[in-house]
């Protein structure tokens, strides 16, 4: 059976009072767009169909070939915006969705059961429902005598009989493909000048049809996002979801509202994490480590039995059994790895450090390779950058780096070589020699065989 799902997203979101279209605008590091997409290739849909307005430009360099567009040419409600995709899937899709892109609570769950529930149904429709104290705007679901859907009354056109109706409509479906195009053209123009989708219930009601319904358990997941409270709203949902999981997965958190993980994070069982710890995009956290107080780690792989204290670590990798912070910042390319120490308000930047190296506190290495078991001393820095170039230093195993080195690029430390403190070595150093002063100059070289 063919799914195709239809994602409403040309609203203008005026209340966002944001020159970024609403659906753009990020929850827990992702576009809001991308979690109906997403959620609707899951359940097997096709490609979806994004209904957009006609400057759309941003939301289509965003999305890109993630979906389907098509064009609502004028706002005249959420009908009218679903008749825009039916060039694209009329005659296509057996089973037609339609949902909000400003809804990115609603779940996989959801779906396949919106789903599974109409191909069982007879009639040409399947609406999600809440019960709640809450109305959020929602449309009230009016029901006969005998329990069946009537139909759906906006909250503005509503009763006051009416608002007191706890039934509310969603605003996601699953419709009969060979039933929808037409009944879309049973509706009338509303007294604000809008083609309600909600509408469709009535028409399917007064012909007899059967509609089906399923009630959501969580009515967190019918939340639609309208303004920046909204959003910070769904952003705390998203995150005790996310924390849960990870805790019932053999993760521990001191303060689980503290913490903040993306989606597509990997962690391993006995990590703890600590207040204020941040694991964005591509990272992936090993057994055992303790992560943070005040730690971010962003697009990195942590390996299994590390301490990374109030640091701060872009596009590294860190190996297993690395100690560092606080106040270390790994940036791009840094490779830290078996058993490295690296003090307080240390940086490493596209440079790899060997097992069993200790860098000092206070200390900068860029584009550096240094070897096994190297002592970096407090306050050396790589000076690789001569205005035009970044140069490299490399570093042989077991050298001995004494404090406040600088080390002028490029040079190359020999192996078991040692640098006095307040060095400027500007040559290379040979293996076992060491050198003092500024400039450095060798004070000892390694006997002769």
């Amino acid at each position: 059976m063919k799914i195709s799902t239809i994602i409403l997203a040309a609203g203008q979101g005026t209340r966002m009072v944001s020159a970024l279209p609403k659906v753009l605008h990020k929850l827990n590091g992702r576009e809001l767009v991308r979690y109906s997409i997403e959620t609707a290739r899951s359940v097997g849909s096709d490609k979806p169909v994004l209904i957009v307005s006609p400057n759309a430009e941003l939301i289509r360099a965003t999305v890109g070939e993630q979906a389907l567009y098509a064009v609502q040419e004028k706002q005249l409600g959420t009908a009218n915006a679903v008749m825009a995709a039916q060039p694209l899937l009329e005659g296509k899709a057996d089973l037609v969705l339609v949902i909000n892109a400003d809804m990115p609570l609603l779940t996989a769950s959801t779906l396949a059961a919106l789903i599974e529930t109409q191909k069982s149904n007879p009639g040409p429709l399947t609406m999600a429902i809440i019960i709640s104290d809450n109305p959020r705007g929602f449309g009230r679901v009016i029901r006969s005598g005998d329990g069946k859907v009537q139909r759906i009354v906006e909250e503005a056109q509503a009763t006051h009989e009416q608002l007191k109706i706890h039934e509310l409509n969603v605003g996601a479906y699953c419709f009969s493909g060979a039933w929808l195009w037409n009944a879309l053209k049973e509706i009338k123009l509303s007294p604000r000048g809008e083609y309600y989708l909600t509408d469709i219930v009535e028409i399917a009601g007064k012909a007899g049809e059967s509609i089906a319904s399923i009630t959501l358990d969580d009515e967190d997941e019918a939340m639609g996002i309208n303004n920046r409270k909204h959003l910070a709203e769904a952003e705390a949902v998203m995150h005790r979801r996310i924390n849960e999981k990870w805790m019932l997965a053999g993760v521990t958190m001191l303060d689980p509202n503290l913490v903040y993980i993306e989606e597509g994070v990997k962690i391993g069982r006995d990590t703890l994490l600590m207040p204020n710890t941040y694991l964005r995009g591509n990272v992936q956290v090993g057994e055992g480590c303790r992560i943070g107080p005040n730690t971010i780690i962003e697009n990195s792989s942590i390996g299994n039995n590390c301490s990374l204290l109030a640091s701060v670590i872009e596009g590294a990798i860190v190996e297993d059994g690395v100690s560092m912070g606080p106040f270390c910042h790994l940036r791009k390319g840094a490779h830290l790895r078996k058993g490295v120490h690296m003090g307080n308000f240390g940086e490493v930047k596209d440079s790899t450090l060997g097992p069993g190296t200790k860098m000092g506190h206070f200390s900068y290495i860029g584009n550096a390779e240094i070897g096994e078991n190297v002592n970096i001393g407090a306050g050396t820095i790589t000076c690789n950058f001569d205005g035009v170039h970044k140069n490299p230093t490399v570093i042989g195993d077991d050298v001995f780096i004494g404090s406040d080195t600088m080390l002028v690029a490029p040079v190359k430390i020999g192996k078991g070589a040692k640098t006095g403190a307040g060095a400027v070595v500007r040559e290379d150093v040979a293996d076992g020699d060491v050198v003092v002063g500024v400039p450095a100059h060798s004070i000892r070289k390694k006997k002769q065989t």
